[in-house]
C-alpha cells in the first residue's frame, strides 16, 4: 500500500508541476503546491486557483481512472491514470482548447468534447488510453452535449447537437454517433477563418460519423433531452410560452406526458421503463419527497427521501452494472450519505474510520466493486480523491485538489438559521475570522449566491476563506427560491426577487444581533443575480450598508426582457421572464420596485461594478447603466470591465486582479472610522 500510495501522490505531482509553465509570464506562483509558510499572508491566487484534479471516474474493469486536470492558468487537460502500473498519461485539448468533460465509452476509450474558454463547446474526440496522442474528431464546429453512453452499444454514444453549424446555429437534435470510426483531422475553429474546401471536409466528416438522427418533441423549443437508466434516449422536455412540458421518447415518437412541470421537477431517470426520479409537488406542511414516477401517467410511486425540515437537494449514486439507485448525497444543513444497500453502509463505515473528521462520499466502483474512488473534504479542507481497493482493505490518496491550501489556517463554517420578516425559516453560512468575539466584533461582508435557482453549500469555499483571512466575516444567506426551501413557499416565491432582497437583509439583521459583528462596518458583495441583491441592498436600504460589490449584475429587469424579446425564437428566457415577472409595459410600477437602476438617486454608499464585457448572460450594458447612474448621482465608485471575459472573471489572472481591488476596496470603506468623505454612508441597522 505505501509504495502505490507514494507512486500515486507523487505521479500526480509532477504532473500539475509541469503543467505550470503560464506562471511566468502571468506572474502567478503556480508551480507551488504546498501552502506558504504560517506567518506569510495567503497570496490572493491561492483562494482561487483551479483545482488540480476534477471528477475521477473508474473504467468498468477497474484498471485505470480518468479525470480533468488544470494546466497553466485556468487551462483544463485530461488525465488518465494506469493503477496497476502506477503510469498516467495526460491529454491537453487543441490549440488552446479546453477538455471540458469526458465519458468512458469501454475500457479503453473516451470521447471528450473541447471547449473555447470555458464558453463554447467546439464538438468531441475520441481517444484510446494506449495513444492518448493520437485523438480523432467525431463532431467539429457543432455547440454538442454528450448525453449518454448505451449500455448496449457503449461505442455508440448520444449527443445533443445544440447549435448546428452547418445549418445557422439551429438545434441540430440527437444523433447517435459512431465513436470507432477514426477519421479526420483536428482543426483550429474559433477565431480562424476556414476556406470552403476545409469548412465541407468537417462538414462530411461530422455527417460520416452520424448512424441515426432521432426526431425532435414537437410543442415548443427544445430545453433538454434526458436518457433511461440503459443509456437510451428516453424523455425531453420543451417550452412555449413560458411553459414546460414533458415529453416521453418510446417505439420511435415522442408522446407528451400529462405532468405539470411548473409542480414538479424532474431530478433524474429512474430505474423502470419510462420512470423518472422526481421532486413531487407540494404538500401543505411536508417538505417535497424525492420519488419515483411514471411518467406516461404522471402517477407518483414510492418514496425514495423525505426531509423532516426541506426539500431534497443532492445526488445518486448508483449501481454501476445495473444503474439501480444504491445511496442519496443528502444536503440537510451539512452533507450526509443515506445508503439504501446494507453493503454499502459497511463500505460507508470502513472508509470514515480511515478518514475521521471529514465528509466522505463514495463516488464510482468498478463493474465488480472491488476498486472504489472516494472524495472527503470539510469546510476547512478542500477535497481530496482516494482509491480503495475493499478487498485488500487499503486507501490511498489520489490528491488533495488544492494542496496549496492549510486546513489549519482556515475558518470554521457555521449554520446560521434565521427567520424572514413574513415568518419563514431559512438558513445562512456564517464564517467568521479570527478573533471574532462580542469583544472584538468584526467586519461583515454579505455575500448572497448568484442563480437565483441556486444555493451555497456548507463546505469549503475559496471565497469565503479569502474574506476570513482578510478579517472579516462573511455571511452567506440562502434566500428564497434557493433549493430546500421550497415547500414552505408558494412558486411564485421564487420569482419574488423583492422578496429575496428582504430575506437578504433579514438574514444580515439576525446576524448584527449576536454581537459578533461590528454594525457599522457592514458591505455586501455578490456575482450575477448576488450582483443584483448587493445592489439592491445600496439602494433600497440606504443606511445599512457601508459599501457594496457587484460582479456581473443585472440591475433593471424591464430592460433585459426588452433586449431578450429579439432572440424570443432562439432562448426560453424571454417567454419565461414575461410569464413569471409580468410584462413591463402593464406593470411598471412592479418593475420599478425590483429594479435598483430606478432608484440609484437613494444610494449613499461607495460601489465597486465589475464585468466582462463578453458576457453572454447578464450583458455589460448593465454594468454600464449603472456606471452612469452613479456618474450622475457623484456616488463614489470604482470599475473593472474587462475584454474577452465572459459571466464572471474566468481567467485566473484577472480573478487575482479582480479580488486583490476588491481587497483594496473594502480596507479603504470599512475603515473602523469612516474617512469624513464617506462619514454620510455610515449608518446603525434599521
Amino acid at each position: 500500500m505505501t509504495s502505490l500510495k507514494s507512486k500515486l501522490s507523487l505521479c500526480v505531482y509532477v504532473l500539475l508541476a509541469a503543467a505550470g509553465g503560464l506562471a511566468a509570464a502571468d506572474k502567478l506562483d503556480l508551480d507551488r503546491v504546498k501552502p506558504v509558510p504560517a506567518n506569510e499572508p495567503i497570496p490572493v491566487a491561492d483562494f482561487f486557483r483551479p483545482s488540480m484534479l476534477r471528477y475521477p471516474v473508474l473504467n468498468q474493469a477497474g484498471t485505470h481512472f480518468a479525470a480533468l486536470v488544470s494546466a497553466g492558468s485556468g487551462h483544463s487537460e485530461l488525465m488518465v491514470y494506469d493503477l496497476e502500473k502506477a503510469k498516467f498519461e495526460r491529454l491537453a485539448g487543441t490549440f488552446d482548447r479546453d477538455i471540458r468533460g469526458f465519458y468512458w465509452l469501454d475500457d479503453k476509450r473516451l470521447i471528450f468534447s473541447l471547449t473555447m474558454e470555458k464558453r463554447y463547446a467546439e464538438g468531441v474526440l475520441v481517444a484510446d488510453i494506449d495513444r492518448l496522442d493520437r485523438c480523432y474528431p467525431v463532431l467539429q464546429a457543432d455547440a454538442v452535449y454528450v448525453l449518454a453512453v448505451p449500455k448496449k452499444s457503449p461505442q455508440k454514444p448520444l449527443v445533443w447537437i445544440r447549435q448546428d453549424a452547418f445549418d445557422d446555429g439551429r438545434d441540430g437534435g440527437v444523433v447517435q454517433l459512431d465513436a470507432l470510426l477514426d477519421k479526420g483531422e483536428v482543426v483550429r475553429l474559433g477565431w480562424v477563418t476556414l476556406d470552403a474546401q476545409t469548412w465541407a471536409t468537417i462538414g462530411e466528416n461530422n455527417q460520416r460519423h452520424v448512424l441515426k438522427s432521432y426526431p425532435a418533441p414537437e410543442g415548443g423549443m427544445v430545453i433538454g433531452y434526458l436518457p433511461d437508466k440503459d443509456g437510451e434516449l428516453a424523455f425531453g422536455i420543451t417550452s412555449k410560452d413560458g411553459q414546460k412540458t414533458l415529453h416521453r421518447f418510446a417505439d420511435g415518437r415522442w408522446s407528451k406526458c400529462p405532468v405539470n412541470l411548473d409542480q414538479v421537477d424532474i431530478f433524474a431517470y429512474g430505474e423502470k421503463p419510462g420512470e423518472l426520479v422526481v421532486l413531487a409537488p407540494r404538500v401543505a406542511g411536508k417538505p417535497r419527497a424525492l420519488q419515483f414516477m411514471d411518467a406516461a401517467t404522471g402517477q407518483l410511486g414510492d418514496i425514495l427521501l423525505q426531509g423532516k425540515d426541506r426539500d431534497f437537494t443532492g445526488w445518486l449514486y448508483r449501481h454501476p452494472v445495473s444503474h439501480n439507485i444504491l445511496g442519496v448525497a443528502y444536503y440537510r444543513g451539512g452533507p450526509q450519505m443515506v445508503w439504501f444497500s446494507e453493503e454499502y453502509r459497511a463500505i460507508q463505515k470502513i472508509v470514515e474510520g480511515y478518514l475521521p473528521g471529514l465528509v466522505v462520499h463514495i463516488i464510482d466502483s468498478d463493474a465488480a466493486q472491488r476498486r472504489f474512488l472516494v472524495s472527503a473534504f470539510s469546510d476547512r479542507q478542500p477535497t481530496t480523491y482516494y482509491w480503495l481497493d475493499l478487498e485488500k482493505r487499503m486507501l490511498g490518496p489520489i490528491k488533495c485538489t488544492a494542496p496549496w491550501i492549510d486546513p489549519a489556517r482556515m475558518q470554521p463554517m457555521n449554520i446560521m438559521p434565521f427567520k424572514t420578516r413574513d415568518g419563514h425559516q431559512l438558513d445562512a453560512y456564517v464564517t467568521l475570522p479570527v478573533g471574532a468575539s462580542k469583544q472584538h466584533p468584526a467586519p461583515l461582508v454579505v455575500l448572497p449566491h448568484g442563480g437565483p435557482w441556486v444555493r451555497d453549500y456548507w463546505g469549503y469555499d475559496g471565497e469565503a476563506q479569502f474574506l476570513a483571512s482578510r478579517g472579516y466575516a462573511v455571511m452567506q444567506p440562502n434566500y428564497r427560491g434557493s433549493p430546500g426551501y421550497g415547500w414552505s413557499f408558494k412558486i411564485e416565491d421564487e420569482w419574488d426577487f423583492r422578496s429575496m432582497h428582504n430575506d437578504v437583509t433579514d438574514a444580515t439583521k439576525t446576524l448584527l444581533a449576536s454581537g459578533l459583528i461590528d454594525p457599522q462596518r457592514v458591505a455586501i458583495m455578490g456575482g450575477s443575480f448576488g450582483g443584483y441583491l448587493a445592489i439592491s441592498g445600496a439602494a433600497f436600504e440606504p443606511d445599512f450598508y457601508r459599501c457594496a460589490v457587484t460582479i456581473a449584475g443585472i440591475f433593471d429587469w424591464a430592460q433585459v426582457l426588452q433586449e431578450d424579446k429579439y432572440y424570443q425564437f432562439d432562448n426560453i428566457r424571454y417567454s419565461t421572464f414575461k410569464r413569471w415577472l409580468g410584462d413591463p409595459k402593464k406593470q411598471r410600477e412592479k418593475f420599478d420596485a425590483i429594479s435598483p437602476l430606478r432608484h440609484i438617486d437613494q444610494v449613499k454608499i461607495p460601489i465597486f461594478v465589475a464585468h466582462g464585457k463578453d458576457d453572454p448572460v447578464a450583458d455589460v450594458a448593465e454594468s454600464r447603466g449603472l456606471i452612469s447612474e452613479l456618474k450622475k448621482y457623484q456616488i463614489p465608485h470604482e470599475v473593472m470591465l474587462v475584454r474577452e471575459e465572459g459571466h464572471g472573471m474566468l481567467r485566473l489572472g484577472n480573478q487575482v486582479e479582480l479580488y486583490t481591488r476588491i481587497e483594496a476596496f473594502l480596507a479603504k470603506y470599512l475603515q473602523p472610522t469612516p474617512p469624513a468623505a464617506t462619514a454620510t454612508s455610515a449608518g446603525s441597522p434599521p
